[in-house]
């Protein structure tokens, strides 16, 4: 889920920008240092705009760079359990598939792709239930639901995510539209 959220940091500024326009290179600091990392419990954040700075930086002895408290509006990309997800398939391997939605990527082990046996083809990219016959591949596009969340905070894109589509309304979307007009 994405959310807009009013965040307070302080940033540290090297010596060697002070002499370039400060609120430049205090936005420029801000986004390269805050984007794209892991801020509390499971929020990533994906972007940080209306930058501010709030009040005089501060120097600390021995560093020579200012430390300089800023406010900041940050898009932030929450990952919650259970949450259902639209996504894509980004790649097959042997023991299930990635799937990527909004900035990460999620496991979907074969165990929980469907409620069939499933054959791998890994020279075409393809998961295919034995007794269905359907199948799953590259840049299909699927609902699932996220049942593990494990954040790598210092590697965001490293988190452990895992997803399963063995639910009524899960799936790849033809798949979920086949059932919908069986029944």
């Amino acid at each position: 889920m994405y959310i807009m959220e009013k965040k307070e940091d302080t940033i540290r500024i090297p010596p060697d920008r002070l002499s370039e326009d400060i609120d430049d290179v205090t936005s420029e600091i801000t986004q390269l240092t805050l984007e794209g990392t892991i801020d509390g419990k499971n929020k990533l954040i994906i972007m940080a705009t209306d930058i501010e700075r709030v009040g005089d930086g501060k120097v600390v002895h021995g560093d020579g760079g200012v430390f300089q408290k800023i406010v900041y509006d940050a898009l932030i990309y929450v990952l919650e359990e259970h949450e259902f997800i639209f996504g894509y398939v980004c790649e097959v391997l042997k023991f299930g598939a990635f799937i990527r939605f909004g900035p990460l990527d999620g496991l979907l082990h074969i165990s929980q792709i469907m409620n069939d046996k499933v054959d791998i083809n890994l020279g075409n990219q393809r998961l295919r239930g034995k007794d269905s016959k359907r199948e799953l591949g590259l840049n299909d596009k699927v609902r699932a639901r996220i049942v593990t969340v494990s954040v790598n905070q210092r590697s965001p894109r490293e988190s452990k995510i895992g997803l399963t589509m063995r639910q009524q309304g899960l799936g790849k979307l033809e798949w979920i539209e086949e059932d919908t007009e069986a029944s």
